[in-house]
């Protein structure tokens, strides 16, 4: 395998994140295990959100947690390509729209 910026490794030394600041890492893993129980959505459902968002975010360490976890939990692999689809159509219509922005100050600079 070749070296890359981001070792995989690292994924399993998340909880480390306490260590140098306990108290707020401590609320965030409380925080994020309760996101993640089940409740209106089931954890097969988070878990393609959660996957979707990986990609908009470009998170290697989620896209690998959250395509083990989504596996692990039945989603199909056409479910997850359909699930990373859905991100990409809305972060890219989220960049498009600001570009309405960046209209709206030329049409003031050149009026």
């Amino acid at each position: 395998m070749s070296k890359t910026y981001y070792d995989p490794a690292d994924l399993r030394k998340f909880s480390k994140i306490t260590e140098w600041g306990e108290e707020l890492g401590n609320k965030f893993f409380e925080y994020y295990g309760k996101v993640f129980e089940e409740g209106a959505l089931t954890a097969r459902e988070k878990s393609l959100i959660a996957l979707a968002v990986a990609h908009t975010e470009q998170c290697p360490y989620c896209i690998d947690a959250y395509t083990k976890d989504g596996l692990q939990r039945g989603v199909t692999k056409e479910e997850m390509m359909e699930a990373i689809h859905v991100g990409a159509a809305i972060k890219s219509g989220a960049t498009l729209v600001h570009g309405i922005q960046m209209m709206n100050k030329v049409n003031k600079l050149d009026g």
